[in-house]
């Protein structure tokens, strides 16, 4: 796709090769130090010598709520970020609308807008097979009627024009007051302007006249409606199916800001809050986990008993067919989306619904609030004579499109993979019985000393990340608690007992291995992995795991790790444990003074590791370690 960004209609050769661009709609998409700030989301993959000099407003300024106050001073932005053309889109700068050039005559057009701040949407949707122009406002401010009936004379034809806009009172009224006087100047072709209304969070009697708000579902109807008008089909049809959309789609978003800029506290989040920071339905305390918010989100999306919010016709038999669209509102990371995704689609399938596709990215956002939402599109039935059918609709979304706000989906159905079989994955896992035996002196106190270290890395933890968060990447004092809990569930299970130690010890090498995981799980499951040989020659020759046998295996066991957190302990466990604690406390704080030359510790700057005066993350939590076996108190950094 090629785009043409000027403030006339002319030819890219008749135009200057510094274009200055005063958009609120694109300057805000994008952090000030971003050299592409003003459309990230249609350029990617910019040319790599673009220059950018943007006058932006700091990245952080832009809060929900900090929108509605410096809205002026975002209109005011002054960019010259492009020096490169192309001939497919251009903007009619200063109106502020992204349109086709030279849209089809035998098409009907597909207009959309509204207030900026929710890109992509609706700039990111212009292209073939989808909106022929967008209406840009203000920082969550619609436009007004003389920008949008300017888009209309643009791409306005005598196969007429839709024009398809969220629920908002100011959205409704100047795109309703823009259609009425084009076609009361005799405007080519009819126009028609369909509402959206999709927040099921927003009930029947609070909505009252205003009705439900618009949100991400509107990207659904005009996705849908723009490719049957690709078709070649009449405004009536295309109007027709754009409402049926329309009609069987609800919305339910969780989104949240930042504490300090938030009417929520750290621990809440508010369920159905509008994507200008309006209020929600219900506002939950504590954050409840992942899968019981999305339960409670397509719980309510779905429900056929509230009288206030069954807006969709579910009929919650097995058959209802849907499509599901993940939306990001503008902070939450990819990792992130695949896990919300991931559980939306497990719910579908565990209460019966046929997921027929499923659309996951950022496709109408609220500037960088970190939250989600969830829309449903209610398939047609197969026997349903009520417009479109199903497999209509599906073929129509999985249309082809150069816009470039929209994101990739598989255009097949939804496909489950086969759980591993309980043989299979055994298979995976490492043994930890031994036909050789070992007791422990004491089995009791053998496994209350290790509940009891795993119990003191979980309470070290918080100072544990602290120390990583400045000497490493952060997530040692995490890994290590992991470790800890698997711990616990291993004596919990009954897995991790004194009555032979040779398993107990091949349990937490497996442990350390499946829970930790990183750099210190391999280096633990090594060392444990080793130990556990070790005990197992020594059961030839004794029945007992006595502190001679212990400190001969663990020294054996060093000598396969050949590491330094672990050498103090080991080579002090012949005098004893109480001995061993004080080695490994000492050794500890000796790597206050040393350059990491392994690990990502080596990538921080030496110089302020050293001011930071912290000791090796893993160091530290080996003598917190040692501390709970021994029952003394934990190290302090």
């Amino acid at each position: 796709m090629r785009l043409v960004l000027s403030n006339e209609e002319q030819e890219p050769a008749q135009m200057d090769p510094v274009i200055t661009l005063r958009t609120p709609a694109f300057a805000a998409a994008g952090p000030a130090d971003h050299g592409t700030a003003m459309l990230p989301f249609l350029f990617p993959h910019p040319p790599a010598d673009i220059k950018a000099q943007c006058r932006c407003i700091p990245q952080g300024a832009l809060s929900p709520q900090s929108a509605r106050t410096c809205g002026r001073e975002i209109q005011r932005l002054d960019c010259q970020p492009l020096r490169w053309y192309a001939a497919n889109l251009i903007v009619n700068d200063p109106l502020i609308v992204l349109y086709k050039r030279n849209p089809p005559q035998d098409q009907v057009s597909l207009i959309s807008g509204g207030g900026s701040g929710h890109e992509p949407a609706h700039a990111g949707f212009v292209g073939d097979g989808m909106l022929s122009a967008a209406v840009c406002g203000n920082i969550f401010a619609s436009p007004n009627a003389v920008q949008i009936r300017k888009a209309i004379e643009l791409v306005g034809n005598p196969k007429g024009t839709l024009i398809v806009v969220k629920n908002y009172t100011g959205d409704a009224l100047n795109f309703g007051l823009a259609s009425e006087q084009y076609k009361a100047a005799g405007g080519t072709g009819d126009v028609r302007v369909l509402i959206v209304g999709d927040d099921v969070a927003v009930g029947r009697t609070q909505g009252g006249i205003v009705g439900r708000r618009g949100l991400a579902g509107t990207i659904l109807v005009y996705k849908i409606a723009a490719a049957l008008s690709r078709s070649g089909a009449s405004l009536d049809e295309v109007e027709a199916t754009a409402k049926q959309v329309a009609e069987n789609t609800g919305t339910i978003g969780v989104p949240g800001t930042e504490e300090a800029e938030s009417h929520l506290g750290g621990d809440e989040i508010e369920l159905g809050m509008g994507i200008h920071n309006e209020p929600g339905n219900q506002r939950l305390k504590p954050l409840p986990k992942l899968s019981k918010l999305i339960d409670q989100m397509l719980a309510m999306l779905t429900s056929t008993t509230d009288k206030e919010r069954s807006f969709v016709p579910f009929q919650n038999d097995g058959n209802d067919e849907v499509v599901l669209l993940v939306n990001n509102l503008g902070a939450i990371s990819e990792l992130e989306m695949g896990a919300i995704a991931g559980e939306a689609v497990s719910w579908l399938k565990n209460h019966n619904f046929k997921t027929r596709r499923v659309l996951v990215g950022t496709y109408m956002t609220s500037l960088n609030m970190p939250g989600f939402s969830l829309t449903l599109l209610l398939l047609p039935r197969p026997n349903s004579n009520d417009g479109s059918s199903g497999a209509k609709l599906l073929e129509l979304l999985d249309e082809p499109t150069e816009a470039p706000g929209w994101k990739w989906h598989s255009r097949s159905e939804l496909a489950f993979a086969d759980e591993a079989s309980a043989s299979k994955e055994s298979e995976t896992k490492l043994n930890t019985e031994s036909s050789e035996s070992l007791r422990a002196e004491d089995p009791k106190a053998f496994v209350e000393a290790i509940k009891r270290a795993a119990n003191e890395v979980i309470t070290a933890e918080p100072e544990i990340t602290r120390q990583d968060q400045i000497a490493g990447d952060g997530d040692a004092g995490l890994t290590l608690k992991a470790g800890a809990e698997g711990v616990l569930k291993a004596i919990s299970d009954g897995r991790l007992t004194g009555d032979n130690v040779i398993s107990s010890v091949m349990t937490l090498a497996q442990v350390a291995d499946e829970r930790m995981g990183g750099t210190s799980g391999a280096l633990y499951s090594i060392f444990l992995s080793a130990l556990a040989k070790g005990l197992k020659d020594a059961a030839s020759s004794s029945s007992t795991a006595d502190l001679g046998v212990w400190a001969k295996t663990a020294a054996a066991a060093l000598t396969t790790l050949q590491k330094y957190p672990l050498t103090a302990f080991v080579e002090a466990l012949p005098n004893g444990l109480l001995g061993a604690v004080d080695a490994a406390k000492k050794a500890a704080d000796e790597t206050k003074k040393l350059s990491a030359k392994a690990g990502r510790a080596a990538y921080v700057n030496q110089e302020d590791l050293a001011k930071a005066n912290v000791p090796d993350p893993g160091a530290f939590g080996v003598a917190v370690i040692v501390a709970g076996l021994a029952g003394v108190e934990s190290p302090k950094a």
